[in-house]
């Protein structure tokens, strides 16, 4: 039977998440107590955001829900909290950012923050949070024509990733004579164990009770997976062993790991570590 093994917040896009037991499943990507996966991003001077493809000690950034805030730590650094509660209208301020082709509008956090993390990563920097009155969506070319909503991810609102899928590729890396790679390389925020290896790229959908994720397409992959999550250092790169095996044609021969997908079905429902799930195959 397959379940649901893993579940991961990511609060800030490209820092380190956070393993949850449970969390609310919205049309925007997973929730805990109203923390939003990637509601926040590092952008630099010009409004772009910032990824551990560039900066890749972004990974030792840890945040940890408290009561009221987003505490964050990181090497080094004494620790900083950020608070939940939206900014007041009438004294917050704004900017443009732009991730990839999109730009939308943010709270900019203040200037003691964007120090903390300017220090933290090496390079300027500036926390935003995305803006309740902004709006960016999924590609629709992959949804099908459906306006999905997302807020800082790469596109798409939630990221899934069969276990059965990293233990084939640990299988190829050790018999390379290589480290097996642990699955916080790939920043799932669902991971599925109990079905075979690269399943979930020909699933329909996958049913959680009364919750349906339907996957829309394949992740094509950056050199992230190289990027030591408890070190911050780049090393070996596992892209070129799954360069033999995972190019896919409908994504102009890129390499893939893992399904971006969308919430079709039960909108604000609950999601537990350990409920079954079910899979239902395109075909």
């Amino acid at each position: 039977m397959a379940i649901l093994s893993e579940l991961v917040l990511y609060p800030i896009k490209s820092c380190a998440g956070i393993s949850v037991r449970e969390a609310t499943l919205t049309r925007s990507g997973l929730s805990v107590d109203a923390v939003y996966d990637r509601e926040w991003m590092l952008i630099d001077e010009n409004g772009q955001f910032l990824t551990q493809r560039e900066h890749p000690r972004m990974a030792l950034i840890t945040p940890r829900l408290l009561s009221d805030t987003l505490e964050l730590r990181a090497p080094g650094m004494l620790r900083l909290e950020i608070a939940l509660g939206l900014p007041d209208p009438d004294h917050e301020i704004t900017r443009e950012v732009t991730v990839w082709e999109d730009t939308v509008l943010a709270y900019d956090c203040d200037d003691t923050t964007a120090t903390w993390f300017s220090k933290a990563i090496g390079v300027p920097c500036r926390l935003v949070r995305f803006h309740a009155t902004a709006a960016r969506f999924s590609s629709t070319k992959w949804t099908g024509g459906l306006a999905e909503p997302t807020l800082f991810s790469d596109g798409y609102p939630l990221l899934v990733v069969g276990q059965a899928s990293l233990d084939d590729l640990n299988q190829k890396m050790q018999a390379a004579g290589r480290a097996a790679l642990p699955m916080n390389r790939f920043r799932p925020n669902i991971v599925i164990d109990g079905i075979d290896a690269f399943e979930e790229d020909y699933a329909d959908h996958f049913a959680l009770g009364a919750a349906r994720l339907k996957p829309v397409k394949p992740c094509s992959r950056c050199p992230i997976p190289a990027v030591d999550q408890a070190s911050g250092e780049p090393g070996p790169d596992p892209l070129d062993i799954l360069s033999t095996y995972r190019s896919k044609a409908v994504m102009d021969d890129k390499i893939c790991f893992g399904m971006n997908a969308i919430v079709t079905d039960g909108d604000g429902e609950r999601l537990q570590v350990g409920q079954p799930v079910t899979m239902t195959l395109a075909f």
